[in-house]
């Protein structure tokens, strides 16, 4: 790589890996919340869903601002308000300001994948490393967001916590204004040494062309494949802490901290929640499970390996509850999700780049995201009602529906496509 390609790759990186910190560490600061605050875990999922509902529904605009103001601007913006709204989360009072805080960290995170997408995409010579290097950086962001905020929370309350985690964001945006690149180095000139195509829509009328162009059937497919994927991952990784606690209770005797033997006594030992940790490592072998999922793309047909990863996710869904009976089972359950949940990941952008013309490509994943974060979004609303007015295994039963929708799709795709 040379010099503009690191400097872009460094600070999509550091964009992308903050992104998902913020996004991974909300659900391991509900497992306070519900204790703080006299709310269901209904109401708090649909608290939640407000925040990561923006997440996805900003990501269609936020690539058309993209086109407009450049990748920089909108990546510096972005983790200014990231780092701004936990600074807010901190001093939120009550569910409302909670409410207020994790909207305003949606919106502003909503623009980054669009504009690091496209940054990388058009300034970075050696795109596939640039992707291999930024998707790793989701996925350490991924681990590391719940993993600091639980060790935050064995010294910290929850607010100081929030207000210490909005630090590297607003560090990294100081930063990204100073940091130096071309922004276009990789799309100055196409093969035969003309102009690169534009995928620009600068007007409604253009916007719903592009749009015709791109619903083609099998994109339709695809757009409602990755939102029934969408919404088991939202489902399942907002509630999956809680749920962890309730399944360990009983695995673990006494004081979880002490038998373990991370920390032996004290406050912090009473802090210690270790489904919080098992969280963190069940996400941090998602780093694994991306890599199989990006090999199996060069391997396999993408929607082949989404098919198989899927089968695998309606198993592990049915089978969750009833391996929660004993640690060892429960482990290995839990080391499946998180190395098939993320497995998905480089699959299904395979096939969304796969279902999409070359023109529109930009659009197809401002579509897409759309759907898996916007509208997924519903998945913790729906999970958290299911948790509050039934049981765990209730929850369970619909996110393994969620996944076997996706899965038939998957298979129409295969048949018929």
């Amino acid at each position: 790589m040379n010099r503009n390609d690191r400097a872009i790759t460094g600070f999509t990186m550091a964009g992308h890996g903050m992104v998902h910190t913020y996004e991974l560490s909300v659900p391991i600061l509900m497992t306070v919340w519900l204790v703080e605050f006299p709310v269901t875990t209904a109401t708090l999922g649909t608290v939640v869903a407000v925040g990561y509902g923006l997440f996805g529904v900003g990501a269609l605009p936020g690539g058309l601002l993209v086109d407009r103001f450049g990748s920089r601007r909108l990546i510096v913006a972005s983790l200014f308000g990231m780092g701004g709204s936990f600074l807010l989360l901190g001093v939120a009072p009550g569910v409302v300001g909670i409410t207020i805080a994790l909207a305003v960290w949606g919106l502003a995170a909503s623009v980054y994948h669009p504009a690091g997408l496209t940054l990388i995409s058009n300034g970075v010579e050696q795109r596939g490393v640039g992707f291999a290097y930024h998707g790793m950086a989701g996925n350490v962001g991924i681990a590391f967001g719940p993993f600091v905020t639980a060790l935050l929370l064995l010294v910290f309350d929850w607010r100081t916590a929030a207000m210490v985690l909005a630090l590297p964001a607003l560090l990294a945006a100081l930063i990204g204004t100073t940091v130096e690149f071309d922004e276009a180095a990789a799309v100055e000139t196409v093969a035969d040494g003309g102009e690169a195509p534009t995928t620009d829509v600068t007007s409604l009328r253009e916007f719903r062309s592009a749009s015709r162009g791109l619903f083609t059937a099998g994109f339709l497919t695809v757009f409602v494949l990755v939102l029934f994927n969408g919404l088991y991952y939202r489902g399942m990784v907002t509630f999956l802490p809680e749920l962890l606690s309730d399944f360990l209770s009983p695995l673990v005797a006494g004081n979880p901290g002490e038998a373990v033997g991370v920390v032996p006594e004290g406050p912090a030992a009473e802090e210690f929640d270790l489904s919080r940790y098992l969280y963190a490592g069940l996400l941090a072998v998602g780093i694994g499970g991306q890599y199989v999922g990006g090999r199996l793309t060069d391997a396999i047909e993408p929607e082949q390996g989404m098919a198989a990863m899927l089968g695998a996710l309606v198993v592990i869904a049915l089978l969750f509850v009833p391996a929660s009976a004993t640690l060892p089972t429960l482990l290995a359950v839990s080391v499946a999700l998180g190395f098939a949940l993320f497995a998905m990941q480089p699959l299904s952008q395979a096939t969304i780049a796969k279902y999409s013309p070359p023109e529109h490509r930009g659009l197809s994943f401002g579509y897409t995201y759309l759907a898996i974060f916007g509208i997924g979004a519903l998945g913790a609303s729906l999970a958290g009602t299911a948790l509050a007015y039934g049981s765990a295994v209730a929850v369970f039963l619909l996110l393994a529906g969620f996944a076997s929708v996706a899965l038939a799709l998957a298979l129409v795709l295969i048949v018929r496509y």
